[in-house]
């Protein structure tokens, strides 16, 4: 069966919610994102962002980017249940109500909604390089502070990883105050997972399972190696062969049964010793690491997974190294969801993101 979904509705119909009253005292998600073909915000009651000109739609001064990658082949590919091609247009509803507080709630950092790129039909391949590319601008657009692709499957990391070397190759991501001339310099970035599974898997084609190999072989075909975390591994949900690559690329990770054990300390310890070493934090959220009372809407639900107030907090202090520039959520399959929950834990794990990493922005 191929995979399938839904027509979504016009982007600006997909910020809509209640209005309590004008100004940042009452801004939520929908009344301050901005559209990136219409710098306006999509009410026109809401704060309107400094330093925006209506006659110049790529200059949105300092901002959040979002885009969405409409896509589920590559969990069809991996014999998962799809799905989570309709995944973008639920996270931006779950996203609508949620109340902004700061400089997103002022308008002093904007958000702009890219809008999405699809697979469609069977052609993977297809959708992920036109994501990768439009993940690549969002990453460079001047004032960028922070770039949230909403999902898709986990094939989504690929073209995360794609654009995210585009934006890389341009000197877009360079750390404050280095030489954007000096030679050898390019920033060190390394991915954090927050995932049940390793997505290591050695396959005849490209699917939702085989992202991270996928990447440290690109990696590994220029001369780097890969630096590649994961925090909540089921030990039964990877055979020893997934084990047995993860060790052979340095892998680090942290299983369901650790993050319990040693907490929001320890998994904070974790996260920022892995930080350290890098210049440039690439953050990626599969729901499926959340146990299935929190996240039932996903294809591979997890009989423990790791509580949300601990995937909260590991969210939180990845944010707060100062060095988060992506972060993509994927594999909410709203057709398998349970009144809205996998939506709405997203939806806090974004905000979270995008409110602290607004907040350093803006020296908060």
């Amino acid at each position: 069966m191929t995979s399938s979904h839904s027509t979504a509705p016009a982007l600006h119909d997909q910020w809509s919610g209640r209005h309590d009253g004008d100004g940042a005292d009452h801004a939520r998600w929908h009344e301050v994102v901005r559209l990136a073909a219409d710098p306006s915000p999509s009410d026109s009651q809401a704060p309107s962002a400094p330093g925006t000109d209506a006659s110049s739609p790529t200059d949105f001064g300092r901002h959040i980017g979002m885009l969405g990658f409409r896509s589920d082949e590559g969990v069809r590919r991996n014999a998962g249940r799809t799905g989570a091609a309709d995944g973008p247009r639920v996270l931006r509803a779950a996203l609508s109500g949620m109340a902004l507080h700061g400089p997103l709630g002022d308008g002093s950092v904007a958000i702009v909604d890219h809008g999405d790129e699809v697979t469609h039909g069977e052609d993977l391949e297809d959708g992920q390089a036109r994501q990768a590319d439009a993940t690549g601008r969002a990453l460079s657009a001047d004032g960028n502070t922070l770039t949230v692709v909403l999902g898709g499957g986990h094939e989504t990391a690929w073209p995360s990883y794609g654009g995210l070397q585009q934006a890389l190759d341009a000197g877009a991501l360079r750390p404050d105050g280095a030489d954007a001339g000096a030679a050898g310099d390019r920033p060190r970035w390394g991915v954090l997972n927050l995932d049940a599974h390793f997505d290591l898997r050695r396959a005849d084609a490209p699917s939702s399972g085989t992202p991270f190999l996928q990447i440290a072989e690109a990696e590994r075909a220029q001369g780097r190696d890969l630096n590649y975390a994961v925090v909540g591994i089921a030990e039964a949900s990877n055979t020893k062969v997934l084990f047995d690559t993860a060790r052979d690329l340095d892998v680090e990770w942290m299983t369901d049964e650790e993050c319990a054990s040693v907490g929001r300390d320890g998994i904070a310890d974790f996260i920022e010793s892995f930080a350290e070493q890098l210049d440039v934090l690439y953050l990626t959220i599969d729901l499926d690491v959340l146990p299935a009372h929190t996240a039932p809407g996903v294809s591979a639900p997890a009989a423990f997974g790791v509580e949300f107030a601990l995937i909260l907090h590991a969210v939180q202090v990845a944010a707060r190294t100062g060095k988060l520039r992506l972060l993509d959520v994927v594999e909410l399959n709203p057709t398998l969801d349970i009144d809205g929950r996998t939506a709405k834990a997203a939806a806090r794990l974004i905000t979270d993101a995008a409110s602290i990493a607004a907040g350093e922005a803006a020296g908060e």
